[in-house]
């Protein structure tokens, strides 16, 4: 019998219950998964960094703790959980994000704010072909690298900017400081799917949006600590920017006089990019408790050093 802790607010054990239970005998696990096990008698934790667990030391057992959530900068710096953590990459979230970042990053393509708001005059105004319009995907990870793909396969030139060198077909690969200026210099749309961590904490700033083409749009799905927010907000006022969709930020739900919300050039969306789903996540989950058992490798285990 496997001992699994579920350490998540308890509408997430609704939530999950079932489709675990599910996935478990799918892979052929003998699963005992409760909220309440004995701490030195658990092997596995399914944990959303949320939860009121924050002392993993009674843990002794513990094999791995298996993320719920994509990003794992809240949980990196705990200095308790010295067992493996696993970051979830799951497939749900993946298709998710692809739709939604192709979906915006269409939508300035093709100017259809312009043809939504001017709806009392007839004034033509044909947008470039994919291939004209340059865009740079700022992460080239599971995320990053499923959205660059879609976005090449319509046709766009996509840049990909990472912090070490990546090599991935259709894909023009970018990285280190250098990297980055060339990759911004001539994209008409950044899209940041980058990794919360202190090297990438504002890597959106004063300087870096001054590399980008003027009237350039911004589309956010990844972290709100990217982009240096005052920074953000005199570069739309300036023009230097031209619009900017945001899904992430720093506080959230973003505080009612954040002055994103009153900004013409700005689209607030409610971390809305990408969800986790409970049916595939709850796969992913199963695979890496059954690696585990087999003594395989856990999949997307997280490098404490780099903190992703």
């Amino acid at each position: 019998m496997i001992n699994v802790q579920f350490a998540a607010l308890p509408a997430r054990w609704e939530t999950y219950r079932e489709p675990l239970k599910h996935a478990f005998a799918k892979a052929g696990l003998d699963v005992n998964m409760r909220l309440d096990h004995t701490p030195d008698q658990v092997d596995y934790v399914v944990y959303a960094p949320n939860s009121d667990l924050q002392d993993f030391t009674p843990y002794t057992r513990c094999k791995a703790v298996l993320n719920l959530w994509a990003g794992v900068e809240k949980i990196t710096g705990n200095q308790t959980l010295t067992m493996p953590l696993c970051r979830m990459v799951d497939p749900g979230l993946t298709a998710g994000m692809v739709e939604w970042v192709t979906g915006h990053v269409l939508r300035y393509h093709l100017d259809i704010d312009r043809s939504i708001t001017v709806q009392d005059r007839w004034e033509p105004a044909v947008p470039p072909l994919a291939f004209e319009r340059p865009v740079t995907m700022l992460g080239l990870g599971a995320l990053g690298s499923a959205c660059a793909h879609s976005l090449a396969r319509i046709g766009f030139p996509v840049t990909g900017w990472s912090r070490s060198p990546k090599d991935i077909d259709g894909i023009t690969c970018l990285h280190g400081d250098d990297g980055l200026k060339q990759a911004l210099s001539k994209a008409e749309i950044v899209v940041l799917l980058l990794p919360d961590t202190p090297a990438t904490t504002n890597i959106l700033n004063a300087e870096t949006l001054a590399l980008l083409p003027k009237g350039a749009r911004i589309i956010n799905p990844g972290r709100g600590p990217l982009i240096d927010d005052s920074a953000l907000l005199a570069a739309l006022d300036s023009g230097q920017i031209g619009h900017a969709t945001l899904d992430v930020f720093r506080v959230e739900p973003l505080p009612a006089d954040n002055p994103y919300w009153a900004h013409p050039n700005v689209t607030v969306t409610p971390h809305i990019a990408a969800e986790t789903r409970a049916s595939t996540a709850s796969e992913v989950i199963a695979e890496n408790i059954r690696r585990g058992e087999a003594g395989e490798p856990f999949l997307n285990l997280v490098n404490r050093e780099i903190g992703y």
